[in-house]
């Protein structure tokens, strides 16, 4: 009998992308639908546009309030995802809270609520999903979504740099743990116009698309075709960050 390892990963059927109902999370579950996978997500607050797509795709999206940090919500929003759509095979990390303070001027406990939610929170989510997705399908794809700040320094982003940091290393370990059962990877974009971004500032933003080697900044809809490749495609890749950024990092 063949080992199932030595085989390629199958294309997601069903994957939960965390922080669904607007921006990037957004544009992940519109793309991930219209490729033809079930969707299940979640986040704090439901929005029109995430509604208006439980109306169109019906039985095929799942979506429903829940906080990232809380872990009992979590757990059951997977039983509830399970009976909605199905066993769940791959995991799109995206949720997140940003940061505009410079280190010396953020408290301790804002510290600990960045590294909460952007960094302990999707760990957790990653280890209940494993534990499902083990027990159902047993082969799967998980994509990290983390950020260029990761990798190059920029002013007010400290803690925000370091979960993301932290995500890619754990990727990088997870690759490793799950020996050819997962594929997991990061997409590292750069700064997009988003509620994260918005707080830099038009002035700010302008600056970065113009130090920008392709002349623009990133938007959600380049970022959506990598992280479908990752989900659907036999690729092979595994344990690697992949920079979307327009070359703003080079």
């Amino acid at each position: 009998m063949s080992d199932p390892t030595q085989q390629p990963i199958p294309a997601a059927s069903c994957v939960l992308i965390t922080g669904g109902t607007k921006g990037l999370g957004l544009e992940l579950v519109k793309d991930t639908l219209a490729h033809g996978a079930k969707v299940a997500t979640f986040s704090r607050k439901l929005t029109p546009e995430i509604e208006q797509l439980q109306q169109e795709y019906g039985a095929r999206l799942f979506a429903a309030p829940v906080d990232l940090n809380d872990q009992e919500g979590v757990q059951q929003f997977l039983k509830d995802a399970k009976n909605a759509v199905g066993p769940i095979d791959s995991l799109v990390n995206n949720a997140a809270m940003g940061q505009d303070s410079m280190h010396l001027h953020t408290s301790p406990e804002r510290i600990a609520q960045i590294v909460q939610t952007n960094l302990t929170a999707p760990l957790v989510l990653t280890r209940a999903f494993l534990r499902h997705a083990m027990a159902t399908t047993g082969r799967g794809r998980i994509v990290m979504v983390t950020s260029v700040c990761a990798q190059r320094g920029y002013s007010g982003l400290v803690t925000y740099a370091a979960t993301k940091g932290g995500l890619d290393a754990a990727m990088r370990t997870l690759a490793r743990e799950m020996h050819g059962r997962f594929l997991v990877n990061s997409v590292a974009p750069g700064f997009f116009a988003s509620d994260m971004s918005s707080v830099l500032g038009t002035e700010q933003l302008s600056t970065i698309a113009r130090r920008t080697a392709s002349g623009r900044m990133v938007t959600p809809a380049n970022i959506a075709p990598v992280v479908r490749s990752l989900l659907f495609d036999d690729t092979n890749l595994n344990g690697q960050v992949i920079t979307i950024d327009g070359g703003s990092s080079i």
